[in-house]
């Protein structure tokens, strides 16, 4: 992509500073209800990339009709909004106030006294390393932000926004209570680095991926093509991985972090690496749907998750 011209950067860039300027200063549920708002009129106003949404639904939920289907898409895009509202707080939110909206479902009795909560935190003490993997669900912006302000911070991956002056604005109010980002562009000797040292990072799986960077399993019953490198980073530093999502819940007026099964490398020597790295990421591919399926108003359905098809395959899109 070429470069952005520094008008072009700054006609980006004020008016994404303006709006989020401008809920800043407003209490959080007014702007919450106003980034709610705006998310409801763009959906009108450019249909919200219908199409690719509701072939997406069509494969999640082949058995729901397209009324509910186009119920499901609305509702997510009213989730972006509450999103976006709730990321114009980061500047002045406190951990107290963290500590009210988000809840941490890892703190909660009957996981603090699981085997599997024990094991985490045995292997984590020895200095175990490891990856927070979820979908673009909910509210994951607040979800590692909370995490870093109760637990300890994280170094995320992610690809910088093409617009330098916005990406440096999101970097610092993403990195408040210390979290970090790295480019996940050549990004693996310091994803190995921070894994080694028993750090923990973070990342976005639920995304098409080139075929280069990527294996195709199952998603939805459909094959998806995922990135590979996430199973890869594991097996080189038995890292732990973690699915984890943070999901809006009406009835608590909070979001609540969830989290999946945690999945490991194999423990003893692997004979055939492919397979191993087959296994981790259809594994950590099947936590991210059933994320989904547990609140499927809440993810973004306008992404093209399985552009990238198996050779011969027809395009879906």
């Amino acid at each position: 992509m070429a470069k952005k011209t520094t008008f072009q950067v700054w006609a980006e860039y004020l008016p994404v500073r303006a709006i989020l300027g401008i809920l800043s200063i407003l209490p959080r549920k007014l702007a919450v209800g106003t980034g709610v708002a705006l998310a409801k009129t763009f959906y009108f106003l450019t249909g919200g990339r219908k199409d690719i949404a509701l072939k997406n639904l069509a494969i999640a939920f082949p058995e729901k009709d397209e009324g509910q289907r186009l119920a499901l898409l609305k509702a997510s895009f009213a989730n972006l909004g509450r999103v976006l509202g709730d990321f114009s707080q980061f500047d002045k939110m406190t951990r107290l106030q963290l500590d009210e909206l988000v809840e941490f479902e890892f703190e909660s009795p009957e996981f603090v006294n699981s085997p599997e909560r024990k094991h985490i935190d045995a292997e984590r003490e020895k200095g175990r390393g490891m990856i927070l993997v979820g979908p673009h669900l909910g509210n994951w912006e607040i979800g590692v932000f909370a995490y870093s302000a109760a637990r300890e911070p994280l170094t995320y991956l992610a690809r910088p926004l093409d617009n330098p002056k916005i990406e440096e604005f999101v970097a610092r109010l993403r990195s408040r209570f210390g979290n970090r980002s790295i480019n996940k562009t050549n990004s693996v000797s310091a994803a190995f680095e921070i894994l080694r040292s028993g750090g923990i990072l973070g990342a976005l799986p639920d995304v098409n991926m080139h075929p280069k960077d990527g294996i195709f399993v199952p998603f939805f019953g459909v094959e998806a093509c995922t990135t590979r490198g996430l199973a890869m980073l594991a097996i080189r530093t038995n890292a732990l991985i973690m699915p984890m999502c943070c999901v809006w819940n009406d009835e608590k007026s909070k979001y609540v972090v969830r989290y999946g099964s945690v999945i490991e490398p194999a423990a003893t020597g692997i004979t055939d690496r492919n397979a191993e790295i087959y296994r981790l990421t259809a594994e950590m591919t099947a936590e991210m749907e059933a994320f989904i399926r547990f609140a499927p108003d809440q993810w973004i359905w306008t992404h093209k998750r399985w552009k990238t098809r198996p050779p011969g395959e027809s395009p879906i899109y």
